[in-house]
């Protein structure tokens, strides 16, 4: 076994979980924080460095209203992303090629995207369990679910939710997301094209 991949192992070997410190839209998940102060101390230690590029990004105006009925307007910006792990002492690289999405402000469109992808590359090549942020365990059924359901008291599903990009990582599909949310027509179209776009790079 190559020096590189030796030193990526001992990293994933100290990282079987984290904790969801972080809440946002009703759906609680793993900050990128926490992930890279885990991860971060370990990969000074084997003399790693992950060096992240941007191939390219794609810019698209998203206007909704939001389920308090305010009209707004955000960046959603879709990026395809290079992640080349480089070992200091040899100079051996490994490269993966990673797809992101993010939303956010004007000028915080390619950020969001870049900040999602690095916690999504990092949680993913080391085979962290993000069982808690998929979809199908947002929403579990039970009695409440099933009398929320009855009265139509689901959760408008926004572009800029963690649900959104959770159920894009995990292909899930408009009629699976409706299970648990409500969907405008616009926003279940604009998932389907980001949905199309993702399983064309894979």
């Amino acid at each position: 076994m190559s020096s590189i991949y030796k030193k990526l192992l001992e990293i994933q070997k100290h990282i079987d979980s984290f904790t969801k410190d972080t809440r946002g839209h009703g759906f609680s998940y793993a900050s990128g924080s926490q992930v890279l102060n885990k991860i971060r101390p370990i990969m000074n230690e084997q003399g790693l460095i992950l060096k992240q590029e941007v191939l390219s990004a794609e810019n698209t105006r998203i206007d909704y209203t939001t389920a308090s009925g305010k009209d707004k307007s955000e960046i959603l910006t879709n990026a395809q992303m290079l992640f080349t792990w480089i070992d200091t002492d040899t100079g051996e690289k490994d490269e993966s090629k990673f797809y992101a999405s993010g939303m956010n402000g004007w000028e915080q469109g390619l950020g969001s995207a870049l900040t999602y992808g690095e916690r999504y590359f990092l949680l993913k090549f080391f085979h962290v369990p993000t069982d808690g942020d998929d979809v199908d365990s947002v929403k579990k059924p039970n009695s409440q679910d099933l009398q929320d359901s009855k009265v139509d008291n689901k959760r408008w599903l926004e572009i800029s939710a963690p649900e959104w990009k959770s159920a894009l990582g995990k292909g899930s599909s408009v009629a699976d997301l409706r299970k648990y949310f409500k969907i405008s027509k616009a926003n279940a179209a604009e998932y389907e094209k980001q949905l199309k776009e993702l399983n064309n790079l894979k």
